[in-house]
């Protein structure tokens, strides 16, 4: 009877195992640290100062406009009259609504086709796009974003912790727009808040010492169910032969998302063509004559050329109203033949801080957002 066979021994160093271990750890310990540049350092210190500021002035808010209530009860309670500053804005009459029945759809298909920068100033248009429907008079009834991915989603999912995924009536699809007619599953995204399910509400004759609470039950609205047929959508491109002449009721239409400096010729063109997606374009080039800057409009200034026609039912005072000045030869002139696929490239957002502040303001309808070029603007007086 043979004897079964040994194991064959193992070194002095120990099992292989044991020694890739160790072979690791001595060329972590001897490999020199990754060189970060001076310029680099810098622009890590100064973003950590900036987040650092912005606590601050968060908390410094939060103290102030605590003050300034606890000031007011104490007049109410006293029964001192309030001051003009200290009314409340609810008194002004609310603006009637009168929804208009399409959906414009943002293709956000373009992710691997732009840099950075590119996809950062994109985000912010978004958030353009978003505020301007909720301060419209005659807002559109859906908005949906596709192929929500990419560099595109994690810069979304990073800034107010996913906030966009808050916004009223706006829904997000993972994958493409051929979802609304096709069957399938368009990858819905969803807000994960269980915790926002039930929330406490104090009973209104309850003091707060007597901390007498009543849960009150919050339902996280669910995705919008968007399905259409093929033959009501529309692509809107600047490389289309048919030129669109009013928006219509029960119609989808997508825009472009993609801020690409003009690289790309015919891109939703193509796109669409290859879908058997029907394509028309604004009619900027019938009521704009010359053109000196670059052809190129964002996608919130295609989105508020459609709102504001919406409101006016006249294409020239749209285009006019929401063309920038920039686009003029002296703010006055008529300009011309603009492009609905790509973006301004003068329309970056220069730091992630920027861009989260847009967002949020998008959340409240846009009000105090900062302009396509940097510098804050006002918002527009209709109030959501």
């Amino acid at each position: 009877m043979s004897s079964p066979e040994a194991a064959p021994p193992f070194d002095s160093v120990g099992p292989p195992e044991a020694t890739d271990i160790a072979n690791d750890a001595n060329n972590d310990e001897t490999s020199p640290a990754p060189v970060i540049s001076k310029n680099a350092q810098k622009r890590l210190l100064k973003e950590a100062r900036r987040a650092e500021q912005r606590i601050e002035r968060k908390a410094k808010d939060k103290l102030i406009k605590k003050e300034k209530q606890r000031i007011k009860a104490e007049k109410r309670a006293a029964g001192e009259a309030l001051g003009e500053g200290e009314e409340r804005a609810r008194k002004r009459p609310l603006i009637q609504k009168q929804p208009f029945n399409a959906r414009i759809v943002i293709d956000l298909g373009f992710d691997e086709k732009m840099f950075e920068r590119e996809v950062k100033s994109l985000c912010s248009q978004l958030s353009f796009a978003y505020g301007a429907n909720r301060r419209a008079t005659k807002p559109f009834t859906q908005l949906l974003h596709t192929s929500v991915n990419g560099r595109t989603k994690d810069w979304l999912d990073s800034l107010q912790n996913c906030d966009y995924l808050r916004w009223r009536g706006v829904d997000w699809w993972s994958k493409g727009y051929e979802y609304l007619w096709e069957d399938g599953d368009p990858g819905p995204l969803k807000l994960e808040e269980p915790e926002l399910q039930s929330e406490p509400k104090l009973e209104p004759e309850a003091t707060a010492e007597e901390g007498i609470l009543k849960k009150r039950s919050r339902k996280i609205k669910a995705p919008t169910v968007h399905k259409c047929d093929s033959s009501t959508v529309v692509y809107l491109t600047a490389d289309s032969e048919e030129e669109i002449t009013e928006l219509k009721e029960g119609e989808t239409y997508i825009i472009g998302g993609i801020v690409d400096r003009n690289r790309y010729k015919s891109l939703c063109q193509n796109k669409a063509i290859a879908q058997g997606v029907r394509t028309a374009r604004l009619p900027i080039g019938t009521y704009i004559t010359s053109l000196p800057t670059r052809k190129v409009l964002t996608v919130n200034q295609v989105f508020e050329i459609m709102l504001k026609w919406l409101e006016e039912r006249d294409w020239e005072k749209a285009i006019m109203t929401v063309m920038p000045q920039r686009k003029f030869k002296d703010g006055k002139n008529k300009a011309g033949n603009e492009e609905e696929d790509g973006a301004d490239a003068d329309d970056n957002v220069d730091s992630g801080e920027e861009l989260e502040e847009q967002l949020e303001n998008a959340g409240r309808g846009g009000q105090g957002a900062l302009s396509l070029d940097g510098q804050e603007t006002e918002a527009p007086a209709t109030e959501s």
